[in-house]
């Protein structure tokens, strides 16, 4: 079903709109059902499902046997069946990766992006109109009959069948627009949404999963485990996920690489992660060093013009015992 959103022109502004409904075009969800569904995707991933309860959600992170992920994802409960919230490019690569492994399993694994439509709600009257519509939130992850609300601080993805996503914009009584505010807002959580175009490229530590609870160094044994519990364990990990803003005069792409200055001028940085873009102000997350000082004088490659600075995180990288 096509859904109609409108671009919007206030991403960066600080006082956006009280309440903002986004369409998340950009995320898919895969659905795991089976009586050996959640044992199998235990088995196969970063997080620990078995402790997963009905009222939470958790990060993740699905890796190849050499430890580099396949995807990052956020996990959680529709009745019987998990999901697996992902960009759907992501889940294009990754998806028949675990349906591979799944044949061997009482466990099966569909793409269900085309009849679950994802709509962030952001603003300050969302959580107030997300309880007029469906009851008050109060858990991480919540159930409403046939909607789900996933609750991430201020802000909510919506999880409804995708030909009610018209009444529920006529109800909220504002435009339904594109995905750069609710990505925006991603950005700014630190969140590692990273595409395909950077599958196999990364260690989950490498882009901060360990700092958003999406790494079990408790549970059983997964695919790439050895690599991630080395990581920790052994240290050797050098990379981090860095929030930078800024301004380029050219159009960012899931190929574009940041440069960092040095006494030679400017060197290779690392890969953009995930953008937004209006004009020549840009938002984003990129892959770096982790010892990058939040002084350090960055910018896109080949835009010599353009001028990035390091947002503080809003998590800690410590490692915690």
């Amino acid at each position: 079903m096509t859904i109609s959103a409108q671009p919007i022109d206030w991403t960066f502004n600080d006082t956006p709109p009280a309440l903002v409904l986004s369409h998340l075009s950009h995320l898919g969800l895969v659905e795991i059902s089976g009586e050996q569904g959640r044992s199998f995707i235990h088995g196969q991933v970063t997080t620990d499902i078995t402790s997963l309860e009905a009222n939470q959600w958790r990060w993740g992170a699905h890796c190849d046997p050499k430890g580099k992920m396949l995807a990052a994802f956020r996990t959680f409960a529709i009745g019987d069946n998990l999901m697996m919230l992902m960009p759907k490019d992501t889940l294009a690569v990754d998806l028949p990766q675990l349906q591979k492994y799944a044949v061997f399993s009482k466990a099966e694994l569909v793409d269900v992006s085309d009849s679950l439509a994802l709509i962030g709600v952001s603003g300050a009257n969302a959580a107030s109109f997300i309880t007029e519509q469906f009851g008050a939130p109060e858990h991480e992850l919540n159930q409403f009959d046939d909607v789900t609300v996933i609750k991430d601080g201020e802000r909510f993805i919506v999880v409804i069948a995708s030909e009610k996503v018209a009444e529920l914009q006529a109800k909220a009584g504002v435009a339904l627009t594109d995905n750069s505010h609710f990505k925006a807002l991603e950005i700014k959580a630190g969140y590692p949404n990273i595409g395909a175009e950077h599958a196999n490229q990364y260690v989950p530590q490498m882009c901060n999963l360990q700092a958003i609870n999406g790494i079990s160094f408790n549970k059983g044994c997964y695919m790439g485990q050895e690599t991630v519990a080395r990581m920790k364990y052994r240290g050797g990990n050098k990379r981090a996920l860095y929030i930078l803003k800024g301004t380029a005069s050219v159009e960012l792409n899931a190929e574009t690489q940041v440069e960092i200055a040095d006494e030679d001028g400017f060197r290779r940085g690392g890969n953009v992660i995930e953008f937004v873009q209006q004009g020549e102000q840009v938002l984003l997350t990129a892959v770096l060093a982790n010892d990058t000082p939040n002084t350090a004088k960055l910018r896109i490659k080949d835009d010599a013009a353009s001028e990035l600075s390091i947002v503080a995180l809003p998590y800690s990288l410590e490692d915690e015992e």
